[in-house]
């Protein structure tokens, strides 16, 4: 029979799976918006944010009695603690996610932009990342690690050449500058969702082998291997 401490910890994990879902489900509605296609109704963003929110709390909840209670120590401590992090990194996901819906909404001619530069294969690519974050929680897979990583320099580059390429066609084309503006917005709020991802992913590598490593040497290590 499974003891309490084994049960707290199993439901620690149930709840980041569940809340980790909930977010990739938000970045596929912040995707299907920027990209003009069909989206949930705003009340359904709206219920998924507040699961969030408090999928979120229940989770900080779960941490402080356990570590109230039980006093774990070794793999146990590394999860609970990592746990914390990679709960509040899911929640901003969200209300990064969230963001993109209410500005994708309201950027007018954006689509000529998105075709031209190419936005819709670096939006598919967060949606991959935030997929294969959930996939590393679950697995603790370091090949999926290293994925993360690779694939947020990728994102990071792609979104700077994207920015860069959107301000040029602003200064030759007054008629693209507020939509301009709007996607650049999105863009940088596409990027950090990224980031977010590596970041839990960086906490996954903590738990497996109680070591913090920057994404970048990883991603390096991984490119050379």
């Amino acid at each position: 029979m499974a003891s309490h401490f084994e049960i707290e910890l199993e439901k620690l994990k149930n709840i980041i799976e569940k809340i980790g879902v909930l977010a990739e489900n938000q970045v596929g509605e912040a995707v299907k918006a920027l990209l003009s296609e069909p989206v949930s109704e705003g009340k359904e963003v709206k219920k998924t944010e507040n699961k969030i929110d408090k999928l979120d709390v229940k989770i900080d909840e779960i941490c402080q009695s356990i570590f109230a209670l039980q006093q774990p120590v070794a793999s146990d401590l590394r999860f609970i603690m990592s746990a914390m992090q990679i709960s509040n990194e899911i929640e901003r996901i969200g209300d990064l996610a969230v963001s993109i819906i209410k500005k994708a909404k309201n950027i007018k001619d954006k689509h000529d932009l998105i075709v031209k530069f190419s936005i819709a294969d670096l939006a598919r690519q967060v949606e991959i990342v935030t997929l294969k974050t959930n996939e590393c929680f679950l697995t603790r897979s370091e090949n999926c690690i290293g994925e993360i990583f690779i694939l947020n320099n990728t994102i990071k580059n792609d979104c700077e050449d994207a920015i860069h390429n959107i301000i040029n066609e602003m200064k030759i084309n007054s008629k693209a500058v507020v939509s301009g503006t709007n996607l650049i917005i999105v863009l940088k709020h596409l990027e950090r969702i990224s980031e977010h991802c590596t970041n839990i992913a960086e906490y996954v590598y903590f738990m497996i082998n109680a070591k913090i490593i920057k994404h970048e040497k990883f991603g390096d290590k991984k490119l050379d291997s």
